[in-house]
């Protein structure tokens, strides 16, 4: 149960911490790349290959700008894509948003949020995927989940006891 974190560039790092911080909460084995749909497209198609060969189930793509990488890596395998689009400047994010959303029929790329819990939700989307043919690991996120929730009702509790004082 592997999946690959493809990065266009490793400034982006800092901010995909979070995925790579719930993929090993979930104990999902992850490989990263800084990798370029664009300056370095046959590394790219290489790795590909070689992550398929190695077990990788679930490809995890963040690019800012033109945000080419998801598509294109989804047009080289039949394996699960999910989109990071990046917020980057000039525009924030929304250019890497639409041209990772805005993919033509056939070459499906899933995408999350821009920023904010962007990178958390790709890695717990790719831990659903892979959770269907994985019972601890579907085990681990219904715990996950009871966890959310009952960090929730703390606040909650911590809240109500404040206005009532």
């Amino acid at each position: 149960m592997k999946v690959a974190l493809i990065m266009g560039s490793d400034s982006d790092l800092p901010r995909l911490k979070p995925c790579l911080d719930s993929l090993q909460s979930l104990d999902i084995a992850c490989e990263a790349r800084v990798l370029s749909a664009h300056r370095t497209p046959a590394a790219l198609v290489a790795f590909l290959k070689e992550a398929t060969e190695d077990g990788v189930k679930v490809f995890l793509c963040a690019a800012g700008g033109a945000a080419h990488l998801a598509g294109v890596v989804a047009a080289h395998t039949d394996l699960p894509v999910i989109g990071i689009p990046m917020d980057n400047a000039p525009l924030g994010g929304l250019d890497a948003l639409l041209a990772t959303v805005q993919m033509p029929a056939g070459i499906p790329v899933a995408t999350v949020a821009v920023g904010g819990g962007g990178p958390a939700n790709a890695a717990l989307f790719a831990a659903r995927i892979l959770a269907v043919s994985n019972e601890g690991l579907a085990a681990r996120l219904v715990q996950f989940r009871e966890d959310q929730a009952a960090k929730v009702m703390k606040k909650n509790e911590k809240l109500q006891a404040e206005l009532q004082s």
